[in-house]
């Protein structure tokens, strides 16, 4: 029996937990290594084992809630209206912030009413929860972040993307409209071969500059021929069929055989669709 009570002690004091038996009463009638060492390194009242004191009295004069909470579990489990009772607390020291969780079972092995009350500090636990609620909080911060700046990158790059065709457009308006007349005027004069290969050399360098619309042109519409192309360019730049066979050396007849075999091909079946509208709704 005295070897058997050893052991049991043994048990008691090589557990981490802070470990008392209490009474019907709540009075404490036994404690571990664990509890003792704790009340002298917090300066509580001797002796530090707590044997006689009265535990339900010290968690009703606590003044705190988790305290007053405490004796509730330990008084029901007493009556039998709990089997378990577990809440965890803060208690915090002058020099560091502490968190405990407070386990109260009924003694099955003794024949009159007791309970074991055991106190188990969780600070460890608490702070690497806190930790990673802190980069969870950091992460989604920083994915705001990047959802952010890729919507503002997206923007920029829209933006850049529409002054760009804004300014192919401008350079192939401004040609059609300030050189392309001239060169027309050139070639229909009939200069001889020499002024002749420096038109075409200048054409072909035009040609190079404008081609930006052109090849969207074509890349979407296959179908349409190099001067079907060459007229609805002057379409969407608002050119009458008049003044497009003027600049394309065409009969007015031409021009309007070339915009309706453009609407042909482009699907504008629909006399009320505006051919040079949907020209410039072109990508």
């Amino acid at each position: 029996m005295i070897q058997e009570q050893s052991h049991y002690k043994d048990i008691m004091d090589s557990l981490s937990a802070q470990i008392a038996i209490l009474d019907e009463s709540g009075v404490i009638i036994e404690t571990n290594k664990s509890w003792q060492e704790f009340g002298a390194a917090n300066n509580l009242q001797p002796p530090f084992n707590s044997l006689g004191q009265n535990y339900l009295d010290v968690c009703d004069m606590s003044g705190d809630e988790s305290g007053e909470l405490t004796a509730i579990g330990i008084r029901k489990i007493l009556t039998g209206e709990l089997q378990a009772f577990n809440m965890q607390y803060p208690c915090h020291s002058p020099t560091e912030e502490r968190w405990f969780v407070v386990r109260v079972v009924k003694l099955k092995a003794a024949g009159i009413p007791q309970v074991i009350v055991s106190h188990e500090n969780i600070t460890p636990v608490i702070k690497a929860q806190e930790d990673l609620k802190k980069k969870e909080m950091e992460l989604s911060q920083q994915k705001k972040m990047l959802e952010d700046s890729n919507i503002a990158l997206k923007v920029l790059l829209e933006h850049r993307e529409q002054d760009r065709v804004h300014l192919e457009d401008n350079v192939l308006a401004n040609v059609r409209i300030l050189v392309t007349p001239y060169l027309e005027k050139l070639r229909l004069q009939k200069p001889d071969e020499h002024y002749l290969n420096f038109v075409e050399i200048i054409e072909s360098r035009l040609e190079e500059l404008t081609s930006p619309f052109l090849n969207r042109l074509t890349a979407v519409h296959r179908l349409l021929t190099p001067r079907e192309i060459d007229v609805a360019v002057l379409v969407r730049e608002g050119r009458t069929s008049k003044e497009i066979a003027g600049l394309l050396n065409l009969s007015v007849s031409g021009v309007d055989f070339h915009r309706k075999m453009i609407r042909k091909k482009l699907g504008l079946a629909n006399e009320k669709s505006n051919l040079r509208s949907y020209l410039l709704s072109l990508p």
